[in-house]
């Protein structure tokens, strides 16, 4: 190895330390109290629902009825996101959300449970896509697939930390005249306006702003990515709308709708499934933590060995294919310890995938495209939650089973799988991209 390759290399890895210690610590913290705030009231309705006379169904449509909002105001907030800067943009997001999910608290019954879930998907709209937007600002395509995932591994870590959390909480019942249910929308709403208001004081929009790094790695950094946003992407740069409808966007949302539809299963449904067996709130935070400490875990080792071979595709493939089989076989699961390890690996499965999706996504995109179509990516898969969870909503009512429940799921994300591999075959992997 040369003296400059060495320099160059020792170069690399001290500015890729630094924008990772930078951004990493904030936008895991902001993901981890998006989904608590997002999730938090599968542990409220084990109280709320009968407080104020929700039934599954309404629930189910409650769940579901977020991703309308979602989806709606998605790619438009991708593009203020671009427009705008992402310290501002994202700032907006995380106040709005905070100050919807605190609203919780008020609710008297279906219609404005309803109506607030609805706003809360408007105000989280763009979150999400406009973060994997900012990595692409940030890190060099050969690391996204394990950043992302490290982004990403958020989500089974709000799992773990919020379901004990959740289930004490519920503890707290009668306190100042409110329910258990009503302290948890207050108390997890709180982080999320704080970290909004840190985020407009500390967050850096693109490299060339950011006066944090010496002189030597910020060129470096700009240059390198100026580099790849050199090539010719897959989606050259066009219209909105000739974006939003292009087959690689459409079939991508599809793939995630699978991978999308365990996500919320596991969050929205399975504290009143662990409950169901006879455990206490805080009995159910605790096991209900279990299958999203293990997914932590695999989501990153999943996501480093992807960037270490360069392999996307069949790194996305295999976890859905996994999830489905678990899936199916939750139908043979006659007790809460032979269910809880097959939740485990749906759980392992959706969130694995992840890491590689976002990076496959990403790379067949091209920085053209980027801001419209992974905020087209992501609302088109979680679109899919406001089907799935109404659907588990009304066939746990009318047949009492959670895995006949599953099964649209399972569905969708084994057409996903086949869809990933059949547009996959040639992709060349991730290093030889960059040449």
């Amino acid at each position: 190895m040369s003296a400059s390759t060495s320099a160059d290399k020792a170069l690399e890895a001290v500015t890729m330390r630094a924008v990772s210690w930078r951004l990493m610590p904030f936008l895991l913290a902001a993901y981890g109290i998006c989904i608590i705030d997002r999730v938090n009231v599968g542990f409220a309705a084990l109280q709320m629902n009968k407080a104020v006379g929700i039934d599954p169904k309404t629930y189910g449509l409650g769940v579901g009825v977020f991703f309308i909002g979602y989806f709606i105001l998605e790619v438009p907030s991708n593009l203020a996101l671009e427009r705008f800067g992402a310290r501002k943009w994202i700032a907006r997001i995380m106040i709005s959300w905070g100050l919807v999910s605190g609203a919780f608290a008020l609710i008297g019954g279906p219609i404005s449970f309803l109506a607030l879930r609805f706003l809360l998907g408007a105000a989280e709209a763009g979150f999400f896509p406009g973060v994997i937007l900012y990595l692409t600002y940030w890190f060099p395509a050969v690391y996204r697939a394990k950043i992302i995932g490290i982004f990403m591994v958020a989500i089974p870590v709000a799992g773990m930390i919020g379901s004990p959390i959740s289930g004490a909480v519920l503890g707290m019942d009668g306190i100042l005249g409110l329910g258990g249910w009503q302290w948890i929308f207050l108390l997890e709403a709180l982080p999320a306006i704080l970290l909004g208001i840190y985020a407009f004081v500390a967050l850096t929009d693109r490299p060339k702003n950011a006066t944090w790094l010496p002189r030597d790695q910020q060129a470096w950094l700009t240059a390198t990515l100026e580099m790849e946003r050199s090539r010719a992407p897959k989606i050259l740069h066009t219209s909105v709308w000739k974006v939003m409808t292009n087959k690689y966007v459409l079939i991508m949302g599809l793939v995630y709708a699978g991978a999308a539809g365990g996500s919320t299963s596991l969050s929205y449904w399975m504290p009143q499934l662990v409950k169901a067996h006879g455990l206490t709130n805080f009995q159910t935070g605790l096991v209900n933590a279990v299958p999203f400490a293990i997914a932590a875990v695999w989501m990153i080792l999943w996501g480093h060995n992807s960037d270490r071979t360069g392999e996307r595709v069949w790194h996305n493939a295999l976890p859905l294919a996994w999830m489905v089989v678990a899936m199916v076989l939750t139908f043979w699961a006659g007790s809460l310890w032979t269910l809880i390890p097959l939740l485990t690996l749906v759980a392992a499965g959706t969130y694995a995938s992840k890491g590689p999706f976002w990076s496959l996504s990403s790379e067949w995109l091209g920085p053209a495209a980027a801001a419209t179509g992974l905020a087209q990516i992501n609302a088109l898969g979680n679109l899919s939650g406001f089907v799935f969870n109404y659907l588990i909503g009304w066939i746990r009512d009318e047949t009492g089973s959670y895995a006949a429940a599953l099964m649209p799921i399972a569905a969708v994300a084994t057409v996903g799988t086949v869809c990933v591999l059949v547009i996959g075959r040639g992709q060349p992997r991730t290093v030889a991209m960059q040449h």
